[in-house]
């Protein structure tokens, strides 16, 4: 009874915009009935060209490109960084965005990659101290897919552009969410686990990114692909339950201080997300500087478990 009652109140908080509006992940069925509610700006983060977002889009969405507006930043040679304050503030504004805004974010939703756009933004929100912040489940695939019985979408999509208003954004930054070198020198000494979110050829040092200098992980790293975190490496997310039996299985933590990293912080934000906001660990962190920024350091070291001629 008790289990009903709350699903019940998570319901009507959901519906009424209460303080549960702003869960991590919400659904389709959830979206449709929402898409019209006041102080709400839905971001089309699909990694389409903004003429594929023209030809059909959720209602209302508003188009932003996760790789050329600003998103990430490149600082000292290291790709991927979070951008200073002021540019943050000025992209989030231009979008419509205020700091009563709850923003959701509509990644493509093929594959765990593309869920990396919107995890990663979700982050970058949470860092800038802005907590209204959602991801839609399965993402723009499933909003578009086909109804066996109907032959249509399954869901109402719309066409043209969207031009937002700007409104003023303000960041407040939480330091204590950003990772520095030195940290992950300190987490090493202290051995503190590391999350290596990348695909295992990259783990082991067969495979490395042109972001960065080195092949190979930070010693001591444990490996839990990006793909191991959605189903069959798709766009829903695993259950809490299922996550935390991935996480014992490669000998990672499920509370307690850790840190997450890839090679640009795009993977990495994955295994954060799964972590901190799916889990339920509030001391897991992420890298952003990741392998593009550590590879870079003379005196870091970097292990190689396999190598070839």
């Amino acid at each position: 009874m008790r289990s009903l009652i709350s699903s019940i109140l998570l319901a009507t908080a959901l519906v009424l915009g209460g303080p549960a509006n702003a869960q991590p992940l919400v659904d389709a069925n959830w979206m449709k009935s929402n898409l019209e509610k006041s102080g709400m700006v839905v971001l089309d983060v699909t990694g389409r060209t903004q003429a594929q977002y023209a030809s059909g889009h959720l209602p209302g969405s508003v188009f932003t490109d996760y790789a050329k507006d600003g998103w990430r930043v490149n600082i000292d040679g290291a790709a991927g960084k979070l951008p200073p304050a002021a540019n943050l503030e000025k992209l989030i504004g231009s979008l419509g965005i205020d700091n009563d805004t709850h923003v959701v974010l509509v990644p493509l939703g093929d594959k765990a990659v593309d869920m990396g756009a919107a995890t990663r933004i979700y982050w970058t929100f949470k860092v800038a101290g802005h907590d209204k912040v959602s991801i839609l489940d399965g993402g723009y695939t499933e909003w578009s897919r086909i109804d066996p019985k109907t032959k249509l979408p399954a869901y109402q999509l719309a066409t043209g552009g969207v031009q937002p208003q700007p409104r003023p954004f303000k960041v407040s930054l939480r330091r204590e969410m950003l990772v520095t070198t030195a940290d992950v020198q300190k987490a090493i000494e202290n051995n503190v686990p590391l999350v290596d979110n990348r695909p295992n050829d990259f783990y082991v040092g067969l495979s490395i990114s042109p972001a960065a200098t080195r092949a190979g992980t930070i010693p001591g790293a444990k490996n839990v692909q990006e793909s191991f975190i959605t189903k069959n490496g798709g766009g829903s997310f695993r259950s809490a339950s299922q996550l935390k039996a991935i996480y014992q299985s490669v000998g990672v933590p499920t509370e307690g201080d850790q840190i997450s990293f890839c090679n640009t912080g795009h993977w990495a934000s994955l295994g954060w997300f799964a972590a901190h906001e799916l889990m339920g660990n509030t001391k897991a962190k992420m890298y952003d500087g990741s392998m593009s920024e550590w590879s870079r350091g003379k005196d870091l070291p970097v292990e190689q478990k396999m190598k070839v001629d």
